[in-house]
């Protein structure tokens, strides 16, 4: 392991730590020296600190990632910035974020669980190599020698099923990533996390509904999720009021945000199909819609369904009347717009979906939003948690006691809203 900080405090307390668990580790206070460590040595995880002199550590992990592209990489922060910690998953992409101070047992299980998806990648790679040998092996076999044929097809299958286990795990990875950028949608007070899930779920019902691949019935619900992405980047007053009370030249920019989650998005070439969708999500099929104005089937698939998902949950939260009216407000007006707005099979789908809606948040990945009042004792806060005003109330990774929840409910009393806190799962 390589450990970067310009705190040597915080230096001799990480090899401290780690050692202590009998983990072989290196430090380093200057990012530069740090850099001819990872061309010497092979990292399996690197730890780096946001703020230092020379480079930050979004510089440093975009060309840390260059140099070892299998390295596992866990930002370590004193503080919440949303561009610097963005950049750092888009240009360096990193595979954890942890927040100082930290807590000792969430920094050596996210430092454990790197490890093993470092092994996991090596062993995917000579999983690969094996294949190749085999099958280059296999070609050369004489087709007079059938049991020979019969025995190495026996064993390239046995490593293509182990093979199989290893990408998904690199599947999971992938996934990681939108749930790590929808928990920052979720923990901003003027974003709705609850209305995207709503989205979202209904994305992946009538992408099932159509029968699509289990790939693009995935990629549609991950567009739902992130559907929002591009707003964070964005002036909060854009979107902190409803869309009817902004001026003419702010809904002009408030609609920008497509363009701005696609340029976020970009170097996650993995979610290429989400980008895609988030950025043509106000297209119309009619050929009136922003920002190509494509027509019909020039429309990327998942991008019409996220946009039907996301103006029946708009025309469901507008009516305000019981749950059954507002589901038959919502359907009533997207059928309006079939064949303008949106593909009419796409509205016939939609139909014949039951749609629910998510009254109390669920687990999200390996995040559980609750409010102070579902909090339990030992429950540990899975992003920090801060006042309407930016203060933060407490860190990643604390430990709730019977106090703190106390203190936490008290607070919660006052507001006019209860706290989003997210809670890790077990």
């Amino acid at each position: 392991m390589l450990c970067v900080d310009d705190d040597e405090i915080v230096l001799r307390s990480l090899s401290h730590l780690l050692k202590s668990h009998q983990l072989n580790v290196l430090t380093c206070c200057c990012p530069v020296a740090a850099l001819e460590l990872v061309k010497q040595h092979q990292f399996e995880v690197i730890i780096c600190d946001m703020r230092m002199p020379k480079i930050n550590g979004a510089q440093f992990f975009q060309q840390a990632r260059e140099l070892a592209p299998d390295s596992q990489r866990i930002l370590l922060t004193g503080f919440t910035d949303i561009d610097t910690t963005l950049t750092a998953i888009n240009d360096g992409q990193i595979h954890g974020y942890i927040q100082k101070p930290w807590q000792n047992d969430l920094l050596l299980s996210c430092i454990v669980d790197s490890m093993e998806k470092y092994q996991l990648k090596k062993q995917n790679q000579a999983l690969q190599q094996q294949i190749n040998a085999q099958n280059i092996a296999l070609k050369e076999l004489n087709n007079s020698l059938e049991q020979r044929v019969e025995k190495r097809t026996k064993q390239i299958k046995q490593v293509l099923k182990q093979l199989e286990i290893a990408n998904a795990s690199e599947k999971h990875e992938h996934r990681s990533t939108v749930e790590l950028l929808y928990n920052f949608i979720n923990a901003n007070p003027y974003l709705d996390g609850i209305k995207a899930e709503n989205i979202a779920n209904t994305c992946t019902q009538i992408a099932k509904q159509l029968q699509l691949p289990e790939k693009n019935i995935e990629m549609a619900a991950m567009a739902g999720y992130l559907a929002q992405i591009g707003l964070l980047a964005m002036d909060p007053q854009l979107y902190e009021h409803p869309l009817h009370e902004l001026t003419e030249q702010q809904r002009k920019r408030y609609y920008t945000h497509p363009s701005t989650a696609q340029l976020m998005l970009m170097p996650a070439t993995h979610l290429h199909d989400v980008s895609d969708a988030i950025y043509h999500q106000y297209e119309h099929y009619s050929g009136n819609g922003l920002p190509k104005g494509l027509k019909g089937n020039d429309i990327p698939l998942s991008a019409m369904i996220l946009a039907l998902a996301r103006d029946y949950w708009d025309a469901y939260e507008q009516c305000q009347q019981t749950d059954a009216k507002k589901h038959q407000h919502a359907l009533e007006t997207v059928t309006r717009f079939s064949g303008t707005y949106y593909h009419p099979k796409l509205v016939h789908a939609l139909t014949e979906c039951r749609i629910k809606c998510i009254k109390q948040q669920s687990k999200i990945g390996s995040m559980q939003i609750i409010t102070a009042r579902q909090l339990t004792v030992n429950m540990v806060l899975g992003h920090a948690l801060h006042s309407h005003n930016g203060i933060m109330l407490l860190p990643k990774g604390h430990l709730f006691s019977a106090k703190s929840i106390e203190k936490l409910q008290q607070l919660e009393a006052k507001k006019p809203s209860p706290f989003r806190i997210m809670i890790k799962s077990s």
